[in-house]
């Protein structure tokens, strides 16, 4: 596993436990539908939250909520239909985006950032 690829786990890890934490109860981790990747599905009351993670190293110049574009939006459009297609539920589907900053192997920063993309449902 590669230093990227290792702090990246750290933080759905890390993002994970946040969630827990706050009442959401973990549906699915890594939900894949083609090309498309939801990092965490998490319910919490009436809404059906589909978590896009963002690790970085903590100082670098772009804020890991600034790696969120267009085409990244389009993929977690499209795996979050098909899952609602595939799973018959009640609960409201809702974007959410969780921003982890690390030092080395510790969180140093997490931003928990609720309906963080905007789609017509």
């Amino acid at each position: 596993m590669t230093e990227k690829q290792e702090r990246g786990a750290l933080g759905e890890q890390a993002a994970v436990d946040y969630l827990r934490q706050n009442g959401f109860m973990i549906v699915e981790r890594n939900y894949r539908v083609g090309r498309s990747e939801v990092d965490i599905i998490a319910s919490r009351y009436d809404e059906l939250h589909f978590v896009e993670v963002k690790t970085r190293k903590f100082g670098t110049m772009t804020a890991p909520e600034e790696a969120i574009n267009e085409q990244k939006m389009r993929a977690l459009r499209r795996a979050a239909t098909a899952y609602m297609a595939q799973h018959n539920t009640p609960l409201e589907p809702c974007f959410s985006l969780i921003a982890v900053e690390m030092v080395g192997n510790s969180v140093e920063s997490l931003r928990f950032i609720e309906n963080a993309l905007e789609y017509g449902w």
